[in-house]
């Protein structure tokens, strides 16, 4: 429990390297994250929603507990799992990249290549998602070392049956550091980055919101997103854009005869627009992948998927700009907890399977809904 006194954090903004114009991201110092104040909590809170992404350096001996503990903060109440039991392990697309810690189940370890032994788990294969396996068309193997994709922009969040989670953390227990990449869009505006192997990158819904026109401000603000059910079973046939901005229409999608009983109850319609609860700012934040509807304010439902996907994407693209995007480049003790409903993110890279890459993940189910425009 934290116990009172002054703080001694530091918060620090995030340069952006050259030719970048992200504005979010920061840097805290002076944190013990075994032993925080009530006054080191409040600043890391607001810190977070002032910032979207704060990162704190020399976490190597954070335990699981703390971790949990740490994310926790965010939502007190919140006890369970960011993605909670509901979907199909075998089929779901994310069952592959999310293994328990036995002893703080809320805590997942993903990553890549073989590990002996890691928080109670023995002999376990972990294997970092590669693009190959997701989008259309994958970049040859032959240029696989040198250039890499955005796997999938998304926010993490079961978005059947549960709310979405408030935040995520993320540490980087053991990082191969190899040489940089490149990550090509490959969506026919020549767009590229330049970023270290395995980076996680980000963007901001907030800058993605501003960058809309008066026009598409007023529809984000009184549009709802409706998700389709058992999400991530349902897209698992379907494959992503190129750039990792939500998927091409084949009409591939799983038949509600081949999806896991769905409670209708369940089924979630979220705002598209949803509110900072500290500098009450309105982000664009949509799961582009698991999108199926668009419910307006005049009461019309756009249901066909293609022109859902289309409208969402148009609104989307203009916020994952080159300039836009703050790509960590981790470094081993590295921890990251980001404002996951403010800010989208991907896996990139890709590694050798001898390769061995480890982080602690934790998010857990928010304890309440996502603030829209008028709350």
């Amino acid at each position: 429990m934290p116990h009172s006194t002054a703080s001694h954090i530091s918060v620090s903004k995030i340069e952006p390297r050259a030719g970048s114009s992200f504005d979010f991201g920061a840097e805290i110092k002076g944190v013990d994250s075994e032993s925080l104040t009530e006054a080191d909590t409040a600043v890391i809170i607001k810190a977070l929603y002032e910032n979207q992404v704060i990162l704190f350096k020399s976490q190597q001996n954070l335990s699981p507990k703390a971790q949990y503990e740490l994310t926790r903060l965010f939502d007190p109440t919140a006890t369970g799992y960011g993605h909670g039991k509901t979907f199909d392990a075998k089929r779901s697309i994310l069952h592959p990249d999310l293994k328990t810690i036995p002893h703080q189940p809320q805590v997942q370890v993903i990553g890549n290549g073989p590990v002996t032994e890691f928080e109670g788990l023995e002999n376990i294969t972990l294997k970092h998602p590669h693009h190959r396996t997701f989008h259309k068309e994958a970049i040859s193997d032959e240029d696989d070392r040198e250039n890499t994709r955005f796997y999938r922009w998304h926010i993490d969040a079961a978005l059947y049956d549960l709310e979405p989670p408030k935040v995520t953390s993320l540490l980087a227990v053991k990082v191969p550091k190899t040489e940089d990449m490149t990550c090509r869009y490959d969506d026919g505006t020549g767009n590229e980055l330049r970023l270290s192997r395995g980076s996680t990158a980000f963007v901001s819904g907030y800058k993605m919101f501003d960058l809309l026109s008066e026009e598409d401000k007023e529809f984000a603000r009184t549009t709802k997103v409706r998700y389709a059910p058992h999400p991530y079973i349902w897209m698992s046939t379907a494959h992503s854009r190129s750039n990792g901005l939500g998927l091409l229409s084949e009409d591939v999608e799983l038949p509600v005869s081949q999806l896991p009983l769905i409670d209708k109850s369940k089924i979630k319609t979220l705002p598209m627009c949803w509110k900072n609860p500290v500098t009450s700012k309105l982000a664009l934040q949509v799961h582009p992948s698991a999108i199926q509807a668009l419910h307006l304010a005049d009461g019309t439902i756009i249901d066909d998927l293609r022109e859902v996907r289309d409208i969402v994407y148009r609104l989307q693209r203009p916020g994952i700009a080159p300039e836009l995007v703050y790509a960590v480049d981790w470094e081993e003790g590295d921890m990251a907890l980001f404002n996951n409903r403010g800010v989208l993110h991907t896996v990139t890279g890709s590694f050798l399977p001898e390769e061995v890459r480890i982080f602690r993940q934790c998010n857990m189910a928010a304890s309440e809904g996502v603030l829209g425009p008028d709350e």
